[in-house]
């Protein structure tokens, strides 16, 4: 089974980008064939420092390789040394209706976010995106559920495209991380981890009192309990979240084993967990 993922290039990876991806990467490689590409593209979508976009290339690379994607079992690749994904993407630009990408969810949060800084190829993303897919005959992707909907529509024009002009594409599948895929801002748990902000994400790199500072000093709830419950206790469930995916324990054994131990005590757990 062909598998294509990747991950941008736009700062230093962080335990989302591990949890929700490389860990999943980790145990395709093993059994699947698996093509992996540092979208430096799509990096470009959004306002970036052109000094700054090489090292963080060479990061990504750096941080896929020390975290175990093997050259020997996987293809991994710069998205921009190939520059068929640029041409299949004009291509399929040509057949996609432009309300299909003003509907795009991403899209109308990024560009409330950046506003007239935006350019074209923001979007645009999804088509790249569904070209970087579709030119390897990808049969399942694995990501995130803010991309499902770009591969939904990968799926689309790859229907599109082979009723129009013959049999050409595979249609891609999904393969959404169950838990893990979408790790909180350490700071604002209603949001998304981002590279973007230092305080908010735990960066794989972070020196051991980083990492302690930042999971004590996290948002919690009010009250004291440990428990899982992201529309009451955002806060506290995700960093309940972090503790099971990186000990293999389930929330419930998590809730038990910190019952009535507050949460100055879990995170100082959690804090010991994460640097060992």
């Amino acid at each position: 089974m062909k598998i294509f993922s990747g991950i941008q290039p736009t700062g230093q990876l962080h335990i989302g980008n591990y949890l929700g991806a490389i860990k999943q990467f980790l145990e395709l490689q093993e059994t699947e064939d698996c093509v992996f590409c540092i979208v430096d593209l799509h990096a470009m979508t959004i306002p970036y420092d052109p000094k700054v976009l090489p090292n963080n290339v060479l990061d990504a690379a750096a941080c896929y390789l020390a975290s175990g994607i093997d050259p020997e079992k996987s293809i991994l690749f710069i998205q921009s040394k190939v520059s068929e994904h640029s041409e299949l993407a004009w291509i399929l630009n040509c057949v996609t209706p432009i309300g299909d990408l003003l509907r795009m969810i991403q899209y109308k949060d990024k560009s409330k976010q950046f506003k007239e800084e935006i350019g074209a190829g923001l979007l645009n993303y999804p088509i790249l995106m569904a070209a970087d897919i579709l030119l390897y005959k990808t049969d399942l992707v694995p990501v995130g559920q803010d991309q499902e909907q770009h591969v939904e529509l990968s799926r689309t024009l790859a229907r599109k495209f082979n009723s129009r002009f013959g049999k050409t594409f595979v249609e891609p599948r999904v393969k959404l991380q169950k838990s893990g895929a979408k790790i909180m801002s350490l700071t604002n748990p209603k949001k998304k981890m981002s590279q973007s902000i230092p305080s908010s994400c735990l960066y794989l790199f972070d020196e051991p009192e980083i990492i302690k500072k930042k999971i004590m000093s996290a948002v919690t709830d009010p009250g004291k309990q440990i428990k899982y419950d992201p529309a009451k206790k955002p806060g506290i469930s995700n960093l309940l979240t972090i503790y099971g995916l990186f000990s293999n324990k389930t929330v419930k054994e998590l809730e038990k084993k910190f019952k009535g131990q507050g949460y100055a005590k879990f995170k100082a757990e959690l804090a010991k967990l994460l640097i060992k």
